[in-house]
């Protein structure tokens, strides 16, 4: 079965890049700072998803639940993450198997290609730069540049507006619930990778297009629509 489709837009974290590594060393520097124990690893996978004011929250209080109270993480603890991430950020990350490979067969579908992300836009340019991801992309969309991230549809339906494609015509791929809710709330076809971040959930349960073991696996099952 081949998906028509006129652009396709992508998740960063979890699903084009592994930034795990980075996103613990500035982590555990924030929790150096603050006075506290480092975390392990596998804890930060659990926790990415939501951006960094959330991740700093479930950090402090150990537990993916923390996320879900309103208020604002403290801001010293906030501020020291920050500042340990724009040291650390695009360091380790890389991207996941199949990635610069199915990116580069979308563009040579001439498919519009987007990134949209809940990673604040000061750290999403220079990731997407030194990691050499940022040529292959028409629109990208931070966090922190709309008033509603995912898994609000805002910035899929606004990314579509700048490419000028509807939803409908339109393919989202990424690797969390957010993802999926964003994509289905906004119109769109979603595929989802079974690699990334979704707290701990996997998302062969939700009910996508279709899962795909890599983005070059996307791009084989998609045509450019008419």
């Amino acid at each position: 079965m081949s998906f028509p489709v006129k652009a396709v837009l992508l998740d960063l974290d979890g699903t084009l890049l592994d930034t795990v590594l980075d996103l613990h060393a500035a982590a555990c520097g924030m929790q150096r700072d603050l006075g506290r124990p480092e975390i392990p690893v596998e804890d930060i996978r659990a926790y990415v998803g939501r951006g960094i004011p959330n991740l700093v929250k479930r950090v402090l209080a150990g537990a993916l639940e923390a996320a879900d109270d309103p208020a604002p993480p403290p801001a010293d603890a906030l501020a020291s993450f920050k500042r340990h991430y724009a040291e650390v950020n695009g360091r380790a990350a890389k991207p996941f198997p199949g990635v610069m490979e199915g990116l580069a067969a979308l563009k040579a579908q001439g498919l519009p290609l987007g990134v949209i992300t809940n990673k604040a836009a000061a750290f999403t340019g220079p990731l997407l730069e030194r990691t050499g991801l940022a040529p292959y992309f028409d629109v990208v969309v931070a966090g922190d540049q709309l008033p509603k991230p995912k898994p609000d549809p805002m910035p899929v339906v606004w990314a579509c507006g700048r490419l000028g494609v509807s939803p409908a015509d339109t393919l989202l791929i990424g690797d969390s619930v957010h993802d999926f809710k964003a994509g289905r709330a906004a119109g769109c076809r979603v595929f989802l990778v079974p690699y990334g971040y979704n707290e701990g959930q996997d998302v062969r349960g939700l009910d996508c297009d279709a899962i795909v073991a890599t983005i070059l696996d996307a791009a084989n099952l998609i045509t450019p629509a008419q």
